[in-house]
C-alpha cells in the first residue's frame, strides 16, 4: 500500500505510524492481525453453515415502483440533472441507474438502450428536457427485462454468510471481536451491539463494484440497528456502519484487491467519477485506475472510517473518500471477512439503543446470547 496512509503492526498490541500529511478516508492496513489458523477456521465455519448469494436491491418490485412514482417528467429530469444545465448526460443516468434491480450499467448499456427505444435521435448520447417529455418510461423497463442478465452483470457477484461473535460465541470469534476493540479505542458495548462477521466468497469472475459501507443520515433516515428499539417509522433506512474492519483470509492467486478510487483526492465530485467512458467505480474493467489498491494477504486487517467527526466529538457527515470495491478477481478464490461498528449519527438514539439493549442484557428472561446481533439483525440487514 502506497501513499500518506497510517500502517499498523500488530503483536499483542497495535502500534501505528502516520505518515504527513492526513490522509483521506483515514485508513490503516494491519499485517498478521489473524493468525493463518484463525483465517483457515472462519472459512470453514462459514462453510459449515453455508453461504448465499449476496444481494444488493432486490429485483421484484422495483418496476412495479417505478411505474406508481407520482412525479412528473420533468421532475424525474431535474432530478437526474446533476449540474442543472438542461442537459442530460450519460454520467448524469449512470448515477442513478445503478439503484434498480442490482444491475451494473456502464456507457456503453446506455447508448444501447438509447438506442433500441430511440430515446437519442441524434445520437450525441445527451438529451434534452424535450427529448426526455417524449420517452416512455415503460420502454426502459421492457428493454431491461428482455435483457439477460449473468452475475458478472450485477453490482456484486460472491457468497456471504454471517457468524455470531457474541457471549457463547466460538473462543476464536470471541477473541477477533475484543481485538476489534481495543483497535478501535470504541466502548466495547458499542462494539459488542454491531452486526456480526460477515464472511464472503469471491470465486474467479467475482467483484463488488465501487461502493460506500453506509449511507448519509437525514432527519427522515432510520439506522437499522437503533430502529429496533426505538420503534420510529422512517422512510428511508441505512445501516450506519462508522467503521469497517475488513479481513483478508487467504493469498488470492490473482486480482481480488481492494481499490479507494479516489483516496486522498482533493475534492470530491459525483460526476468526475466518470471520464471519457472511463469509470472509476468499474471494478471489473478500472481497478488499476484507482488512486489506492490493497492486495490481499492472508491475515491482514485494513481498517477505515466511514464518517466524518461532526467536531463535537460525534459521527458527522459521509466520508465520501471512503468509496471502496472488490477488484475482480481473476484466478482462484478470495476470502474475505468484514466487522462493521454501527454507530448513531443522531447520539440520543444511540444512547438510547445502548441503554436498551443493557436492559435487555440482564432480563433472565431473554439472554444475550438469544437477543443480540444473531436475532436482532436477522431481517434487517441493508446490503450498500
Amino acid at each position: 500500500m502506497e501513499g500518506p496512509f497510517k500502517f499498523c503492526t500488530y503483536r499483542h498490541q497495535i502500534s501505528c505510524v502516520l505518515t504527513p500529511p492526513s490522509p483521506n478516508p483515514v485508513l490503516a492496513e494491519i499485517p498478521n492481525f489473524l493468525s493463518e489458523q484463525e483465517c483457515k477456521l472462519l472459512i470453514h465455519l462459514a462453510q459449515l453453515k453455508g453461504l448465499q448469494a449476496s444481494q444488493i436491491l432486490p429485483v421484484d418490485g422495483y418496476k412495479e415502483a417505478m411505474e406508481n412514482l407520482e412525479i412528473s417528467k420533468a421532475d424525474i429530469f431535474n432530478l437526474l440533472d446533476h449540474n442543472q444545465d438542461g442537459q442530460l448526460q450519460i454520467k448524469e443516468v449512470l448515477t442513478h441507474s445503478r439503484l434498480g434491480n442490482g444491475r451494473w450499467m456502464t456507457p456503453e448499456n446506455i447508448r444501447e438502450m438509447y438506442t433500441a427505444v430511440k430515446a437519442d435521435p441524434d445520437g450525441n448520447g445527451v438529451l434534452s428536457l424535450e427529448e426526455f417529455k417524449k420517452l416512455n418510461l415503460r420502454d426502459f423497463h421492457k428493454y431491461l427485462g428482455n435483457q439477460e442478465i449473468t452475475m458478472n452483470d450485477l453490482v456484486r457477484n460472491s457468497q456471504h454468510t454471517w457468524l455470531y461473535q457474541g457471549e457463547g460465541a466460538h473462543q476464536v470469534l470471541r477473541s477477533i471481536r475484543q481485538r476489534v476493540i481495543k483497535l478501535t479505542h470504541l466502548p466495547p458495548d458499542v462494539v459488542e451491539n454491531s452486526e456480526p462477521l460477515q464472511v464472503v466468497r469471491y470465486n474467479t469472475g467475482g467483484h463488488y463494484h465501487a461502493h460506500m459501507d453506509s449511507g448519509p443520515v437525514f432527519p427522515e433516515t432510520a439506522c437499522a440497528h437503533t430502529k429496533l428499539t426505538t420503534n420510529e417509522s422512517s422512510p428511508f433506512e441505512t445501516s450506519c456502519r462508522y467503521v469497517t474492519v475488513l479481513f483478508y483470509l487467504n493469498n488470492v492467486t490473482g486480482g481480488g484487491e481492494t481499490t479507494f478510487p479516489i483516496a486522498d483526492n482533493r475534492t470530491y465530485e459525483e460526476l468526475s467519477l466518470i471520464q471519457n467512458d472511463v469509470d472509476l467505480r468499474d471494478t471489473r474493467k478500472h481497478c488499476d485506475k484507482g488512486n489506492l489498491r490493497i492486495k490481499p494477504r492472508q491475515g491482514t486487517a485494513v481498517f477505515w472510517y466511514n464518517y466524518l467527526s461532526n467536531g463535537k466529538g460525534w459521527v458527522g457527515d459521509v466520508d465520501e473518500f471512503a468509496l471502496h470495491g472488490g477488484c475482480l478477481v481473476t484466478e482462484g478464490t478470495k476470502w474475505i471477512a468484514n466487522n462493521w461498528i454501527n454507530v448513531d449519527p443522531n447520539k440520543a438514539r444511540q444512547l438510547w439503543f445502548q441503554q436498551e439493549m443493557a436492559r435487555y442484557a440482564k432480563d433472565e428472561q431473554e439472554s444475550q446470547k438469544e437477543w443480540t446481533v444473531d436475532k436482532s439483525y436477522k431481517d434487517i440487514h441493508v446490503d450498500l
